[in-house]
């Protein structure tokens, strides 16, 4: 069954804070995977492309990338969506680039963002696996908007 969760819209605190990172004893948890179904339910019911928990009112540090072709943004890259706990960009390439960028959570509203090109990460998975990896283009530029949101700040806090 499918859990929709609403969206914290912007001007909410809950999108200005720094949220807290899962702890060990949560990895492999009920409630993680439970927390990922409903984020992704979420993304997929309002065409997005990634989404982090701060969005479902859930100040902890769980992010999704999934980036595929929607009304939203019918050239993004097809993936796999990827669940990412407790993310950190390791390495931001020299390379910049601007790019159009939305959000759930400031519904209407685009705008011009400058990102890394590419980026390394390391996060784990919802059993507390450790992956280390890249990402560029696209995918790159979803992870640092979400990652954003874990530190509390919005793609509008960035044009």
């Amino acid at each position: 069954m499918q859990t929709i969760l609403p969206v914290a819209q912007c001007g909410e605190a809950i999108l200005t804070l720094i949220a807290a990172p899962i702890s060990e004893s949560e990895f492999g948890s009920a409630w993680l995977n439970t927390l990922a179904d409903t984020m992704q339910d979420t993304m997929l019911e309002r065409n997005g492309v990634g989404i982090a928990a701060p969005q479902v009112y859930i100040s902890k540090r769980v992010i999704i990338v999934a980036s595929r072709p929607n009304p939203r943004y019918p050239d993004a890259p097809e993936m796999d969506a990827v669940v990412m706990v407790n993310p950190e960009i390791l390495a931001f390439s020299s390379e910049v680039v601007s790019g159009e960028e939305g959000c759930l959570s400031v519904p209407n509203e685009r705008g011009q963002v400058q990102r890394a090109e590419k980026i390394t990460i390391r996060y784990r998975t919802l059993n507390g696996k450790a992956v280390e990896t890249e990402f560029s283009g696209f995918p790159a530029r979803i992870v640092q908007h979400e990652v954003d949101h874990l530190n509390g700040v919005l793609f509008v806090d960035r044009v």
